[in-house]
């Protein structure tokens, strides 16, 4: 069985061809992504990296929080899963491969984009791990809008509380319990550094969190509380089925990286094991860019 350490051509190790037309309402749901994302189910192997570590996911039910979790697990994490309350059914498929690794999972449904349940997503976490020691924001809102006109203020506002606000609520609500050693990944785009005209809400997010992070990295690092960062670029996920692309632009989606496709959310996974883990203890406030090639500054 291959796994993250087979040698193999990145060029045509996934899907090449261009994917389907197909939309889904928002959130979108893995279980009805054409073709499926591979997240890691079958294919990531652990060693240990993590034992014994305490980790919050947002956005865990699908996509690359998904793939993080179940790398989390299987390198020895108890993971507690944050997602939507309409994205239940993928959130206990995770669970229960979080569990099939024989680590402890935590089923957190809830929508971060208001104060008090974001704040209430962590205590709850640490309540039922008894700790928190790694801390993985992945959620994310991306709805595609062509013209600034048709940009509303309500979507503007909920990109930004999703994006940003969360984070800052989640984040400070989690300093309490954060041991030293402790490490935080926050989660940007290529869109920071080249952003799409139709995503202009979304991509003025992740510069954002880009900042951000680089401020909260030098503030924590006495503490001993690493902030990184990791920038995907086109990954295959519900993100993009359920308003994130235009559904007409999903048969070249990926094709304009170097590497000449989409990524899957399992090639992004390893990114977030090694901020997450002790190999990078002397790496804080920097941004690890997974996107296929595409030049960032």
């Amino acid at each position: 069985m291959t796994d993250q350490y087979t040698f193999r051509n990145p060029v045509d190790a996934y899907k090449t061809t261009g994917y389907p037309e197909q939309y889904q309402d928002g959130p979108g749901l893995a279980a009805e992504l054409d073709p499926p994302a591979d997240h890691g189910e079958d294919t990531y192997r652990g060693t240990e990296r993590l034992s014994g570590r305490r980790a919050l996911v947002t956005g865990a039910d699908s996509g690359i929080g998904r793939a993080a979790a179940i790398a989390f697990a299987r390198e020895g994490a108890d993971v507690a899963l944050s997602y939507l309350p309409a994205e239940q059914k993928d959130a206990e498929d995770v669970a229960a491969l979080v569990e099939k690794a024989g680590r402890q999972a935590v089923l957190l449904p809830g929508d971060i984009s208001v104060e008090d349940e974001a704040r209430h997503t962590v205590r709850q976490a640490v309540q039922a791990l008894g700790g928190l020691d790694l801390l993985a924001n992945v959620a994310g809102k991306q709805q595609q809008q062509p013209a600034l006109e048709d940009l509303t203020t309500e979507q503007f506002d909920e990109t930004f509380k999703t994006n940003v606000y969360a984070l800052f609520w989640i984040i400070q609500e989690a300093l309490p319990y954060l041991p030293a050693g402790a490490s935080i990944i926050n989660t940007s785009s290529i869109q920071a550094y080249s952003p799409a005209p139709h995503l202009v809400d979304y991509a003025t997010t992740k510069m954002a969190i880009n900042t951000m992070s680089k401020a909260l990295a030098q503030q924590l690092a006495p503490r001993g509380i690493r902030v990184n960062v990791v920038a995907p670029g086109p990954f295959w996920t519900p993100l993009q089925t359920a308003g994130g692309q235009p559904t007409e632009a999903l048969p070249e989606f990926g094709q304009e990286t170097p590497i000449g496709r989409a990524g899957q959310p399992a090639e992004i996974a390893p990114a977030y094991v090694y901020l997450a883990s002790a190999e990078s203890g002397y790496t804080t406030g920097d941004t690890l860019n997974v996107n296929g090639g595409m030049p960032t500054p």
